[in-house]
């Protein structure tokens, strides 16, 4: 038998979830502070919540207007399956329990002890499991707070690769999947799941076969297969090529929009993907899409705007690993509890190739600059530093800001950038301006439960109409694209929304879209896929 009948290619819609303890992971299950206060103030309530009454998990899954809830998605069923999940947390993960009972402890020693005099009698005072790996500080109104010594916890028990797995799957629809973060991943008979780490050189082996054919026998021993599951692994893979990816050869610049805040800048010298978000090919849908087949061999620089898990997307970013020559990150905080160090983590899961940027610093290429702006709000009023908008300058001086989901609170701020930086060409937007509210997404790292009107007024939201229309003032853009709204169906497994025409953010993007065509600006609210070529 010719050996190239042994080469098969990975279907384009296998899909790879990474899994911390069986929940989906994004960069605040990595972190092991973060991590911890997840584990206990969100993973193991939503269970105990779904073990006493899993009818009511049932009924809010069905009924929109609780999408995004902390409801489990199976139904009311596989309650053994949550219990047995909950008590191998409780026992794998005790040493995780002790640390977010230290965080607890420690924040609450500080204010109820530190009232301005020297913090180092308070030293003596840390508990135990967080002795060595904290710094004790005032800040500038004698308010007392700590910092982590991330790194060093990534070197203690306290990070636990044991704890992580992937499973693949093929996708056939666009909505076949629970909505992350609140549903747990259990064993299924359309999954495969492999305890491997997230830092494993076989998810690149794995990947890279769906543009390079190899030996998928090879890949049974190193995922750990089951003989039970080999049928359906097989099933995974296919002897047909995908459509060959044709370069951009062109003298100018393309950009192609593959779904919310996911875009592709190419020249025929370089290209750049921005908040790598992918959906899959193989199955019928009503909304066209760009795939991985849709992308460059190798990607040069993939740019990260901001640590929230529809951009910092692991499912795409692992499968991308292998063909990614760099990647840009903010710079973090160093050590805020809110703010786990994007390129700490990046590190510890495989990816040696992370470029730290901080505001207004700049990356000069040879036929290329990139340069960090300032991204406001989004974060709920808390002090995030790991969050930049990207000021892209091509060849010929074509100029390109990605403003994601930049809330525009303060326009004098974009001013002075723009006296720096001139006029750009295109603005591609967030305007997704509702935004769910601080407990949402921070709520586990909270020391206190938050007033319900207070929490609704501090939203993860992007620019309304008028905060918009500042930008493009400022800006002078030719072209605006709003993006970033969790628009696509693909995407409801992460994002969870779902809008109707009286939504605010369509509200105000098509106020802003109209009042742009007026001014002659084209402009446009993009969905599913776009080519735009200059």
């Amino acid at each position: 038998m010719n050996q190239e009948e042994n080469l098969y290619y990975l279907k384009l819609n296998v899909a790879i979830e990474a899994l911390v303890d069986r929940w989906y992971g994004w960069a605040h299950l990595v972190s092991p502070a973060t991590a911890a206060m997840n584990i206990k103030e969100r993973h193991m309530k939503i269970m105990e919540s779904y073990i006493k009454n899993p009818k009511i998990h049932a009924a809010a899954v069905k009924t929109p207007k609780m999408l995004g809830g902390p409801f489990i998605d199976y139904e009311g069923g596989r309650v053994e399956d949550i219990k047995e999940l909950l008590e191998e947390t409780k026992t794998k993960r005790a040493n995780m329990l002790k640390l977010n009972e230290a965080i607890v402890e420690l924040n609450d020693m500080l204010q109820a002890e530190a009232t301005g005099y020297s913090l180092d009698p308070l030293y003596d005072k840390i508990p135990e499991t967080l002795k060595g790996y904290v710094e004790l500080y005032y800040d500038l109104n004698n308010k007392p707070n700590f910092r982590f010594f991330e790194s060093l916890l990534y070197q203690s028990e306290f990070y636990d690769e044991a704890a992580q797995s992937i499973s693949l799957q093929l996708v056939e629809s666009d909505d076949s999947r629970s909505f992350v973060l609140s549903t747990p991943r259990l064993d299924d008979e359309h999954l495969i799941h492999s305890n491997i780490a997230f830092r494993d050189q076989v998810i690149d082996d794995l990947f890279s076969m769906k543009k390079t054919p190899g030996d998928f026998k090879s890949l049974v021993d190193r995922l750990g297969i089951k003989p039970e599951q080999e049928e359906l692994f097989k099933s995974f893979f296919t002897t047909t090529p995908p459509v060959k990816y044709e370069r951009y050869q062109g003298e100018g610049i393309r950009t192609r929009y593959f779904g919310h805040a996911c875009v592709l800048v190419e020249t025929k010298e370089i290209s750049i993907l921005v908040d790598p978000v992918i959906s899959y090919d193989g199955y019928e849908t009503d909304v066209n899409r760009y795939t991985v087949n849709d992308l460059p061999d190798e990607i040069d620089y993939i740019l990260i705007t901001h640590n929230h898990q529809d951009h910092v997307l692991l499912e795409t970013l692992l499968q991308l690993r292998h063909m990614t020559k760099n990647i840009v990150v903010p710079a973090s905080g160093k050590g805020n509890l809110q703010d786990p160090d994007l390129k700490l983590m990046f590190n510890n899961i495989g990816f040696n190739n992370i470029i730290e940027l901080s505001d207004m610093e700049t990356i000069q290429l040879d036929r290329c600059t990139i340069t960090g702006i300032p991204f406001l709000g989004e974060h709920s009023d808390l002090d995030v530093r790991s969050k930049l908008c990207f000021h892209v300058a091509l060849h010929n001086n074509f100029k390109v800001l990605f403003a994601a989901d930049s809330c525009n609170v303060q326009p004098e701020i974009y001013r002075r950038v723009h006296k720096i930086m001139g006029d750009i060409d295109v603005l591609f937007l967030g305007m997704e301006c509702d935004g769910a509210p601080l407990s949402w997404l921070y709520g586990p790292l909270m020391s206190n439960n938050i007033e319900r009107d207070k929490d609704q007024s501090r939203r993860l939201a992007g620019c309304n109409y008028t905060q918009g229309n500042d930008l493009v003032e400022i800006f002078k853009p030719k072209n605006v694209f709003v993006y970033a709204m969790g628009l696509e169906p693909w995407l409801k497994f992460i994002s969870s929304i779902k809008y109707t025409d009286e939504s605010k953010p369509i509200v105000e993007s098509n106020k802003l879209i109209d009042h742009c065509i007026e001014a002659g600006i084209d402009a446009e609210r993009l969905f599913g896929e776009k080519t735009i070529e200059y």
